[in-house]
């Protein structure tokens, strides 16, 4: 049966119902697939927005066997696949449609606090994933677990990730560099219900300055709500 994208990982994060399998505890490989991949795959169309100090950048999400990131002024699609086995970003510009090269991992994705590595969640396809503990985030008990960045891939030397232990969805993720020093941060600050389902209503991006750990700059990413299906209806004469 075909898998499709586990929607609450990283910017869709639409939390699903799915538990975790009681084999699955103390598993932290087990537990990272149940992060990235949920058999549900409900499909659904979001209007989103990424604000911070410069301005907000509207956009849409598409999620249907893949997610789609749409951008317009100027237009431009990334597109994230998930499998089993690894994740694929692609950029759409212009009628051409080519993967992203990891030489732009570490490039802003129209000028945020987000970069290419991070919407492609390569970090969740690390290898060696290691539980180191267990903690609460906003109410919810969450696995913690590390995983090491193979070597001259990433931007990133380590990546910490807190995953929900009933849902398993992803709600913080924190970036390290090469010298343990952390330099960005996600974390889901609030869900909400739309069309009968959970899904991330905001979301918090901070780059850190790795010698003073201090915030050099946040992005919040909002999901506005659903976008209709259905034509809209004729103003009446």
């Amino acid at each position: 049966m075909r898998k499709q994208v586990n929607a609450f990982t990283a910017l869709v994060l639409l939390l699903s119902s799915l538990a975790l399998p009681a084999q699955q505890d103390n598993d932290a490989t087990a537990i990272l697939e149940a992060a990235r991949v949920n058999p549900l795959g409900n499909k659904i169309a979001l209007s989103a927005r990424l604000r911070n100090e410069a301005g907000t950048t509207p956009f849409r999400i598409v999620v249907d066997g893949a997610v789609r990131y749409e951008f317009d002024n100027p237009q431009q699609a990334l597109i994230l696949e998930l499998d089993e086995k690894e994740s694929r970003l692609s950029e759409q510009k212009g009628g051409k449609t080519s993967p992203v090269r990891p030489a732009r991992f570490d490039e802003a994705v129209r000028g945020t606090g987000l970069s290419y590595e991070d919407l492609s969640l390569k970090f969740l396809y690390w290898k060696w994933p290691k539980i180191i503990g267990e903690e609460t985030v906003r109410t919810r008990r969450t696995w913690k677990i590390e995983v090491q960045a193979p070597r001259g891939t990433s931007q990133y030397g380590v990546a910490r990730l807190w995953i929900d232990k009933e849902s398993g969805a992803l709600l913080r993720v924190e970036g390290y560099n090469m010298q343990g020093r952390m330099v960005r941060r996600f974390e889901v600050v609030s869900a909400q219900k739309l069309d009968g389902q959970w899904m991330l209503k905001n979301m918090r991006i901070e780059t850190l300055d790795p010698e003073t750990g201090k915030t050099k700059s946040r992005t919040y990413l909002d999901v506005l709500g659903k976008i209709s299906e259905e034509p809209p209806v004729p103003a009446a004469n």
